[in-house]
């Protein structure tokens, strides 16, 4: 049952917020637990319809791991994580772009159709919007890429129509070869180009925390303790590439990410457009780091 005093409520004290973003691009990373559950996912595209009715130019960065994962194993194909990125061999690249560029991003565009918003979903590798080469790092993960370039054209043309692009995280080279993107790092590199006032990522916590297990969040990390954080294993795994986009990003201007709990039906609106002492990790430059424990 819709609770409405909860909608009005929520978007009363979005109001200030929303009018900051009007006419400025917001990219929404979402993935995990966000695409599992339906109530959060739909959660999270009426959040999309209303603040992009509001004037607020709504880019939908997806991922789509269990997704990935289920038609994995209804293919009987191992799969395994190194450093919180996928090894993606030929076989699972192929299953990745079908079901991301395919399933998942068909679905989305469905749900913003429904609520009377308008979408068209694109692959990373339409219109080049991502070029990429194969991952350089020392671990061989296949069929992994790293974005050398964004063409935002396609993306800016779709805003200007007055769309909701659905962006999936696939690249292709320049010889044709489709490289599956960590969704953190494609979508760091999309807000970007897109010279976007925020990004934001859900995730399946609350937030960049110093011990997981206790949930003690840092509610602000300032982008230069972020070696340190790493070397006290503070920023580990999955983690590791979601703070690395984060750093592109304020390094490539954008002005704020927000790391948040997606778990959470309507965060985009309680959470990202609150003012100080929301929940979840904003990151950016403007101030120290707020709550971490050396």
């Amino acid at each position: 049952m819709i609770n409405i005093e909860e909608k009005v409520n929520a978007l009363i004290e979005a109001m200030p917020f929303i009018n900051q973003y009007k006419g400025k691009t917001v990219v929404v990373k979402f993935g995990g637990n966000a695409m599992i559950n339906e109530e959060v996912k739909n959660a999270v595209i009426e959040d999309a319809v209303l603040l992009q009715a509001l004037g607020v130019n709504v880019v939908l960065s997806h991922g789509g791991g269990p997704a990935i994962n289920r038609m994995l194993e209804r293919l009987n194909i191992e799969s395994e994580f190194v450093n919180g990125l996928r090894v993606t061999t030929k076989e699972i690249i192929e299953v990745v772009e079908m079901v991301l560029s395919g399933s998942v991003s068909a679905d989305l565009v469905k749900k913003v159709s429904a609520l009377g918003g308008k979408a068209v979903s694109l692959s990373g590798s339409d219109g080049r919007i991502y070029f990429c080469k194969k991952n350089q790092s020392d671990y061989d993960y296949g069929y992994v890429g790293e974005v050398l370039s964004v063409n935002a054209e396609p993306i800016d043309a779709l805003i200007k129509a007055g769309y909701i692009p659905i962006i999936s995280p696939i690249g292709a080279d320049d010889k044709g070869n489709s490289y599956n993107i960590n969704g953190d790092t494609a979508a760091g590199a999309l807000a970007s180009a897109l010279k976007a006032e925020k990004l934001i990522l859900l995730t399946d916590i609350e937030g960049l925390c110093n011990d997981i297990k206790v949930k003690d969040v840092i509610s602000y990390l300032n982008i230069k303790d972020v070696t340190k954080l790493k070397e006290i294993g503070t920023i580990a795994g999955g983690m590791i590439p979601k703070v690395d986009s984060c750093v592109e990003a304020i390094n490539n201007g954008v002005n704020q990410v927000h790391i948040m709990d997606g778990r959470k039906p309507h965060s985009i609106l309680y959470e990202a457009f609150v003012a100080e002492g929301g929940h979840g990790t904003v990151v950016g430059e403007a101030k120290d780091s707020v709550g971490i424990k050396w």
